[in-house]
């Protein structure tokens, strides 16, 4: 059977669904969809944790599902902008995986993710399937992923 790691910018997806289709990203849909078939070796959701309640009942929800939820504080500057993002933990876990897997799933727009995605084809020989909303994802990462798959209304929360 297929090993599958699987990563997701859940900032990334959260705020690109909502500005494209104003829904929500339905994970049990894409659980089913990304696990078919496969054996999932690893499974992360990466979080800003503002330690609300609402918030904490989703990430519960994540690990019903198969998720490990790997959060990291928000951050406030004095100057009054916001700090936090994954994009190194994200890198360094998928490289981590990439030995163990067959297929890496990175589900985000970020174009600072093209340069992982490339290793990880080049270097460690993996298929690296990339989800994403089309209109707000970067044409680099489209363009390194050996295969790029829109989250379209089928993986919308109804």
């Amino acid at each position: 059977m297929t090993k599958v790691a699987i990563f997701i910018d859940i900032q990334n997806i959260y705020y690109t669904v909502r500005e494209v289709y104003g829904k929500n990203f339905d994970y049990n849909k894409f659980w089913s969809q990304v696990t078919a078939n496969r054996d999932v070796v690893a499974a992360f959701c990466y979080a800003i944790d503002r330690g609300d309640q609402k918030q904490r009942e989703f990430q519960n929800i994540l690990r019903a599902i198969g998720f490990k939820v790997k959060l990291k504080p928000f951050i406030q500057r004095s100057d009054g902008s916001a700090k936090g993002d994954w994009d190194v933990g994200i890198a360094l876990d998928a490289m981590e995986y990439a030995e163990q897997a067959d297929v890496i799933v990175l589900v985000s727009g970020d174009g600072d993710f093209d340069i992982l995605v490339n290793k990880i084809r080049t270097v460690h020989g993996k298929k690296v399937e990339v989800y994403g909303v089309p209109q707000l994802t970067a044409a680099s990462l489209i363009n390194e992923a050996s295969e790029f798959i829109a989250i379209d209304r089928s993986l919308l929360l109804r």
